[in-house]
């Protein structure tokens, strides 16, 4: 069974394009619009990377990061922040929130590819 991945955003299409990608190379992918959906989603299961947005409804990708953190099973998940935001202070708030790391849309599959491989192998 391939590693598991959850992709949030709020865009389906965004979803749809990520899911895709990383369908395509073996992954498994769980999808959610906002924060707290993918807490939900990942009730009592776990996953070996988060993908998220930062700018959704109900709660941001900030957030979603901050909230993770502080669960001690995903203390050490890899959390790949993707956004349209290259803003170096949003950067900042991401990396101190504890995001692994940054990819501003629109991404390249090959490039998404690379830093999930890179992270969570």
């Amino acid at each position: 069974m391939g590693k598991k991945v959850l992709a949030v955003d709020d865009s389906k299409t965004m979803r749809d394009m990520v899911s895709f990608t990383l369908k395509g190379a073996g992954y498994e992918v769980l999808e959610a619009a906002d924060g707290l959906l993918a807490l939900d989603a990942l009730g009592n299961q776990s996953v070996d990377l988060v993908i998220t947005d930062i700018n959704m409804p109900n709660m941001d990708g900030i957030g979603l990061v901050k909230a993770l953190r502080q669960n001690p099973a995903y203390s050490s998940t890899p959390i790949l922040v993707l956004t349209t935001e290259s803003d170096d202070s949003k950067k900042n708030e991401g990396r101190e929130a504890g995001a692994t790391g940054w990819i501003v849309k629109p991404f390249e599959p090959e490039k998404l590819l690379k830093v999930v491989q890179k992270v969570c192998g």
